[in-house]
């Protein structure tokens, strides 16, 4: 069957918080089923690291069901990034895959700081925990090096769940690309990183995203029922899946915020000359290997705690709370989720909180969440309108504040599949057009001077 005869997707997404299995239509593109789970982490062992085997479990069993009714023809892979797979020889994993949210003992970041290229060279900031893969991998070389004496093959994270369903392992640009320090966008090769830590003979292959690495094997097609053979695609990092759908169909500059537990802002059409790391403002690679300004914050995380504390809020009532919040110079301030984002080193705080209602207090969030959002723009030099996809893309109190903070245009697709659909084009299908909301940029009376204050007060 070739790609164009594909008539529904499967699509394997692992995200930090969550893992789905997700089926798309291939002429609407619209989800007709998924099955999701949480993705937890177990924290005993050598070191934090996900539970690899339940998500294997949970895969090929939402395979299994979803083969049945309604059925699919392809498979491609979706992740989140800053994670990789060492495989021992027999193709089995030679140690737990690392959660990116251990940190390391302080010796061990400090000879990894002399070891890591310069920025101009990866485009790739030093980040906290393990969000560069490098650091990782030093880690793992340094603190385990028996264990790591096992390791045949190392494989970025959306590859490693391909290898799984065909045997075939690969890397791939989007994740390698993702502040790894492991790669070089401008040359489009490994950086200097990959010879200093002794690993290039164990990096697998590159391959594209957009190829169908093989079937699924022969035991595992029998485990799930399918009566043809189904090819799997090579995969593709989870926020450069979102970016995907609109290089297909839009024209540059534009920007893309993509939502989940990260905020990750692509300016597609700007350059890299002005990124700051210190900022959290990096390059990635897109899927045609091409580098994309970028910055991030965990604005997910961040509203799942804020959604916590401050409880369930009427979005009507949550948005007639702007005026009053923005006259009394009610605001939070980062960080929430540390470690990460524009204003490295801040703690958040409350001002003029104290007697804040739930829908004022829900307000002030989203101003927080957005002011973060405008702030990620302006650092990657963002033009022309802003889309906003997932999770964010149905809160619109703050679809609303970031069209007036940036005074452009923000179109909102409300679909919970960004990530999905856009693994779903590696399969060849074209992308169909989503319903979008257009938000207009629409003065809010004071907001301009709220924003002066805001930045201000983290001074």
């Amino acid at each position: 069957m070739n790609a164009t005869s594909y008539r529904r997707i499967a699509v394997l997404d692992i995200g930090k918080t969550n893992a789905k299995v997700v089926v798309l239509d291939s002429e609407t593109g619209a989800e007709i089923a998924m099955l999701k789970r949480p993705n937890i982490a177990i924290k005993t062992g050598l070191y934090p690291h996900y539970d690899v085997e339940a998500l294997w479990s949970f895969a090929l069993d939402a395979l299994k069901s979803l083969a049945r009714e309604p059925g699919f023809d392809a498979i491609s892979i979706t992740t989140h990034g800053a994670s990789a797979a060492l495989l021992a020889r027999d193709g089995t994993l030679a140690m737990p895959v690392i959660d990116y949210e251990h940190e390391y003992p302080q010796e061990i970041r400090d000879a990894y700081a002399r070891l890591r290229p310069s920025f101009d060279e990866t485009f790739s900031p030093r980040l906290a925990m393990g969000l560069n893969v490098g650091a990782q991998l030093h880690y793992q070389k340094t603190a385990f090096p028996e264990e790591f004496a096992e390791v045949a093959t190392i494989l970025t994270y959306a590859q490693y769940w391909t290898a799984r369903l065909t045997g075939v392992a690969a890397n791939e640009l989007t994740s390698l690309g993702c502040h790894t320090d492991l790669w070089n966008p401008r040359a489009g090769s490994y950086s200097s990183l990959v010879d200093r830590l002794a690993i290039r003979d164990l990096m697998a292959p590159i391959r594209s995203a957009f190829e169908a690495l093989g079937p699924v094997l022969p035991d595992i097609a029998a485990e799930l029922g399918l009566t043809s053979p189904v090819p799997v695609y090579c995969g593709i990092h989870d926020s450069n899946a979102s970016l995907l759908p609109h290089l297909v169909h839009r024209a540059a500059p534009f920007a893309v915020v993509s939502t989940g537990t990260w905020v990750i802002n692509f300016g597609v059409g700007g350059d890299l000359d002005q990124l700051d790391p210190k900022r959290d403002a990096l390059a990635n690679v897109d899927a045609y290997g091409r580098a994309v300004p970028s910055s991030r914050f965990m604005g997910g995380r961040e509203f799942e705690i804020l959604s916590a504390e401050i409880g369930p809020v009427d979005e009507k009532a949550a948005q007639a709370a702007i005026g009053p919040v923005i006259g009394k110079g009610m605001m939070l301030l980062p960080n929430i989720a540390p470690g990460s984002g524009p204003f490295p080193g801040k703690a958040s705080r409350w001002i003029g909180a104290e007697e804040a209602s739930r829908e004022e207090r829900s307000a002030a969030a989203c101003l927080y969440l957005a002011l973060m959002t405008d702030a990620c723009l302006g650092l990657i030099g963002a033009k022309g309108p802003v889309i906003v996809e997932g999770p964010f893309a149905l809160n619109g109190t703050y679809l609303k504040l970031l069209a007036a903070l940036t005074g452009r245009e923000v179109m909102a697709l409300p679909g919970s599949t960004g990530t999905s659909q856009g693994a779903a084009l590696l399969t060849g299908i074209r992308p169909v057009s989503g319903a979008e909301t257009h938000v207009p940029p629409t003065a809010i009376s004071g907001l301009t001077a709220y924003r002066t204050r805001w930045h201000a007060a983290m001074k």
